[in-house]
């Protein structure tokens, strides 16, 4: 395994969790998601904030931010900076076509009490987990153990051009979604179309929240909110152009051994363009 694929399988980051607060929510916001010139740069800021595309509260780390290409490989971040409040990069689009830049995650975590009754979690606050600190920190035999494999994801998408599908294809692996509607040909007043999957199989049920950018600006959140059907596709009306927040949570008991539980987190920036 190289190391892009170790990053891509980089185990579960603090920083990236969206939906462990929410008051706090991740986000990667592009400048504008879709460029005509011959080759464009994009400018990216990411951070985490409580309200959506509003540097507020910390900035999102870059360590493993990751920019996949129109030919499939990997893209270096440039001018990459992390200030106070925000972090922000550049991306040199040299390649007509689309262009997906993510972060993802999985592991596992557990949470058990010790004899004397204290209550003690994996990895801890901070940690990333590994097969190894897994093996040597939770016991087998701990009382009220409980495992749970997670996945999380956080992606945004670019075009140069043409929009194209080859960056945007799933691996089959964690919480994914997989664009029916491509991700840069979205306009208000139209309907969108996502499936979500688990594991390369249908997350039904799977529950999604839509927030348009400017919300500071609003008397209301005014959310989306659905709901994965039997096939894990979910319908998005798009009601304004702007830039869009959408989060999707899953769960079930199919875990693998010795996880019991799975759970996936996803995160997406959209830009929906005026008609």
């Amino acid at each position: 395994m190289n190391k892009k694929q170790l990053a891509m399988a980089a185990t579960v980051m603090t920083l990236c969790v969206a939906g462990t607060s929410h008051a706090h929510r991740a986000w990667i916001l592009p400048a504008s998601t879709v460029h005509s010139s011959e080759t464009p740069w994009v400018t990216f800021d990411a951070a985490i904030s409580n309200d959506i595309f509003h540097t507020d509260y910390r900035p999102m780390s870059l360590e493993n931010v990751q920019a996949i290409g129109p030919d499939g490989s990997f893209i270096p971040l440039q001018n990459a900076h992390t200030g106070k409040y925000r972090s922000t990069f550049d991306l040199e689009l040299d390649q007509q076509g689309t262009y997906r830049v993510f972060t993802a995650s999985h592991g596992l975590s557990a949470r058990w009490e010790t004899a004397d009754g204290e209550r003690r979690m994996y990895p801890g606050r901070g940690r990333a987990y590994t097969p190894e600190g897994f093996a040597a920190e939770v016991p087998e035999d701990a009382h009220n153990l409980q495992v749970t494999w997670t996945s999380r994801r956080q992606e945004t998408f670019v075009t140069a051009g043409i929009p194209d599908d080859t960056a945007l294809e799933v691996s089959g692996e964690g919480f994914e979604m997989e664009a029916l509607t491509h991700p840069n040909d979205l306009y208000a007043g139209e309907t969108a179309e996502f499936r979500f999957l688990i594991n390369g199989q249908p997350a039904v049920g799977a529950e999604l929240t839509v927030l348009a950018g400017g919300m500071r600006y609003r008397d209301s959140q005014d959310e989306i909110l659905a709901t994965t059907d039997a096939d894990g596709i979910v319908s998005i009306t798009w009601p304004d152009a702007g830039m869009y927040w959408l989060e999707a949570n899953y769960q079930d008991d199919q875990g693998e051994a010795p996880a019991t539980h799975r759970s996936g987190s996803y995160v997406a920036t959209f830009e929906v363009l005026p008609l």
